[in-house]
């Protein structure tokens, strides 16, 4: 592809841009034998993966070009000390060098997501919900500053508003960093089942791809959905440092493309049976040991009403 650029495209070079993701986020060499979780956990996180985007800004190419890149937002925390070191590249005890993640990393990752929508919705959301937003920071400041007010006030006024974002975007391509990000954000942005299945199914064909992930989703839209022009995607992808970045596209005409060797095959009503089985069999899992922890404290209520009408001192040991 590269000789075919360089051979086509000479003259305009300076205008042409090839964007490739290569590998994984944890490099072979950090393949590391390592006693250390933080440090052994990223070797098996990531899958293999890779990814290749041509962008353009020459005029010439406009009618070829798929999309139409309306925005892109970047938030940077890595002058913050602990979302630097949420994740890191350092040596273990053993001198091991390896990427090593720590417990702040959640709790980071939702301010990052929390401070790109903010920066992203004045550029993207409508009027209507631009002003629910601002209405609802500024009943909050004002019940922050007198809290007499705050006690008659209904108390969803007093919660955070979350834009409808849905509003704003028609496809969404979600970092697969795991399923519990998919969840995350299909909660807080009230997202359909349809709406997260390119990330459900990038996830649970390929595993956790990082970054790259994003792409494959695209592909999977354009090969089982399909785009009608002016169409928009929000890409979310984040990385260490802590960053998180938005890409908004825009399809410049109607596009199927069913030739994604990535998709070939793929079966979305199987896809959906096994995850709704392995769902079953998880929340089956936890009703039983929710229920096995109720009867536990049960039985530990009983053993000391047991050992009181006995009357047996404080020092008779209670079994559960």
């Amino acid at each position: 592809m590269m000789q075919h650029l360089l051979v086509s495209e000479r003259s305009g070079a300076r205008q042409l841009r090839l964007c490739c993701r290569l590998g994984t986020a944890c490099s072979c060499t950090h393949l590391q034998p390592t006693a250390h979780l933080l440090h052994a956990a990223p070797q098996v996180l990531f899958r293999c993966n890779g990814s290749a985007v041509l962008l353009t800004n020459r005029s010439c190419h406009a009618a070829r070009a798929k999309y139409t890149i309306q925005h892109i937002v970047r938030t940077n925390l890595a002058s913050d000390d602990t979302a630097y070191n949420c994740v890191v590249q350092t040596e273990d005890a053993e001198r091991h060098v390896g990427v090593r993640l720590n417990k702040d990393l959640i709790k980071v990752g939702a301010r990052a997501l929390r401070d790109n929508m903010t920066a992203l919705g004045p550029k993207v959301l409508p009027y209507s919900e631009q002003a629910k937003y601002a209405a609802s920071l500024a009943v909050r400041k004002a019940a922050k500053l007198q809290p007499a007010l705050a006690k008659h006030l209904p108390a969803r006024w007093l919660q955070p508003y979350t834009p409808d974002f849905r509003k704003a975007f028609d496809y969404y391509c979600i970092h697969t960093g795991g399923r519990g990000i998919i969840d995350g954000l299909e909660k807080e942005m009230q997202l359909s089942r349809q709406q997260v299945e390119p990330s459900r199914a990038s996830l649970y064909r390929f595993g956790n791809t990082s970054s790259t992930s994003v792409w494959y989703e695209l592909a999977f839209i354009e090969s089982q959905c399909g785009l009608a022009a002016g169409q928009k995607v929000w890409q979310l992808a984040f990385g260490s440092g802590f960053k998180f970045n938005s890409a908004v596209l825009v399809a410049r005409r109607g596009i199927k493309d069913g030739s994604h060797a990535a998709w070939d095959g793929f079966d979305g009503e199987v896809m959906w049976k096994e995850l709704d089985e392995l769902e079953a069999a998880a929340a089956a899992g936890r009703a039983a040991k929710a229920a096995a922890a109720a009867a536990a404290g049960g039985g530990g209520a009983a053993g000391g009403g047991v050992a009181a009408a006995g009357g047996h001192g404080a020092d008779t040991p209670r079994t559960s």
